[in-house]
């Protein structure tokens, strides 16, 4: 164990990586002169330098061609949400009629509620995990008060029943088989964003299609990150952002999922003009009539600035596949376990599981020594203390600093300076 703790180890696994030239396709930030050892791909991940290329393209179209850029020249606007369609697909692991890029995650969560929550006497239950992203929970709490339910009735919410704080399979199947006659909507997260837990997608949608409901993903946490196979899952719907793991930037355009089985389905939706098919579309006609697949689900034109960007990512994770990247994660997040545990084990507890399949790139951890401060007070002064050298995590109420090695552009190198400095700190506090 000693020698996975030294400069020649990773720096002779860094250099084996068949991965290693996609990191010099970011832009990574500079501290004190040096790069950081930047860990917050989970919350915003880094610049692609191919991503100015792009939307500068758009800008330049703007300029030159102004309206008729819609129709004309390289990369048309009309039909420039369709350049992202397949690679994505592959992405996520769909038929590229299956997802779009569209809207924002909670928009797009909304869209997918408004369809496929359908209580009727019997079902009127949705069921999250207790302790969900608060985006999450305000949409679905406030899809039941907008159908005159009562949250207090209609909400379940499944508590954790493993230590740190995850949820067991067994928690959910018990969950779904106490209220299944009453469920009319399961919606689950790929990755808990605090735990960092990763779920079982089509165990999920299996178990919730036995029991009669729907089942949808919030893949925030997942798209980009795990090797997904959302069709092959069976899922009804997901939705995910693309400024995470994907890369897309601030607030970029998120994504949507929608089974092919429902493709020409006359479900209710809250209905735009760009997601009528397009080959009637400029008929300016009053009836609706929906583009099938996931398409349908689309409000307005797309933000063209605004997708730019994941075309530059799009191309990485075409060029690297999420194979190889699933791979790469693999290592580098046990390489950051084993060293945690080897060097740090009276400092830090992981609370994201031990196991491989039943996390991503994540790990949360929380402090657990240090002279008597303990808690959040030693989380939040490690975290700052971090930052302060160039180590870049994130923080989550209450005490849970996460660390996400993203294959992209994280190295070993990385994993083992931030468990150095780390150490640093236990040594003076």
């Amino acid at each position: 164990m000693t020698d996975l703790f030294t400069d020649a180890y990773a720096q002779a696994q860094d250099a084996a990586d068949p991965l290693r030239a996609l990191r010099d396709e970011f832009l990574i930030p500079q501290h004190g002169g040096n790069v950081q050892a930047y860990f917050c791909g989970n919350s915003l991940g880094l610049q692609p330098k191919g991503a100015r290329a792009h939307v500068e393209e758009v800008l330049d179209k703007w300029a030159t061609e102004a309206v008729e850029g819609h129709f004309t020249g390289q990369a048309q606007w009309m039909p420039y949400h369709e350049l992202v369609r397949e690679p994505l697909a592959r992405v996520v692991g769909a038929q590229p009629h299956e997802v779009v890029a569209m809207n924002s995650l909670t928009v797009n969560l909304h869209l997918m509620m408004v369809s496929f929550y359908q209580p009727s006497l019997e079902r009127t239950a949705i069921m999250i995990e207790a302790g969900a992203f608060p985006s999450d929970r305000y949409a679905v709490e406030s899809q039941l008060k907008y159908r005159g339910l009562p949250p207090g009735h209609t909400l379940i919410e499944v508590e954790p029943d493993e230590p740190d704080g995850t949820i067991s399979m067994q928690a959910i199947e018990r969950a779904i088989a106490e209220n299944g006659k009453r469920l009319a909507m399961i919606l689950w997260p790929g990755v808990q964003y605090r735990t960092g837990q990763a779920f079982d997608l089509q165990e999920i949608t299996r178990l919730g299609h036995a029991a009669g409901c729907i089942v949808g993903f919030d893949l925030a946490h997942a798209a980009g990150n795990l090797p997904l196979q959302l069709h092959d899952s069976g899922a009804d719907f997901a939705a995910w952002c693309h400024y995470k793991y994907m890369n897309s930037g601030p607030g970029a355009v998120a994504g949507c999922f929608v089974h092919e089985r429902h493709a020409h389905t006359d479900r209710p939706r809250f209905a735009g003009w760009w997601g009528n098919d397009k080959d009637v579309r400029f008929r300016m006609g009053p009836a609706f009539n929906p583009t099938p697949g996931a398409d349908g689900w689309q409000l307005s034109n797309p933000p063209i600035l605004g997708l730019a960007p994941l075309r530059a990512s799009l191309e990485l994770f075409d060029r690297a596949g999420m194979p190889a990247l699933r791979e790469k994660s693999l290592r580098l997040t046990g390489y950051l376990e084993a060293l945690i545990r080897e060097e740090l084990g009276d400092l830090l507890q992981i609370a994201t599981p031990r196991e491989p399949e039943r996390r991503g790139a994540q790990l949360s951890l929380r402090v657990i020594g240090g002279r008597g401060m303990t808690g959040r007070s030693a989380g939040r002064a490690l975290f700052e203390f971090l930052g302060s050298q160039g180590v870049i995590g994130d923080w989550r109420e209450p005490d849970v600093i996460r660390i996400s090695p993203a294959p992209l552009y994280n190295t070993h190198a990385d994993v083992l300076r931030f468990v150095r400095t780390v150490q640093s700190w236990g040594a003076h506090v």
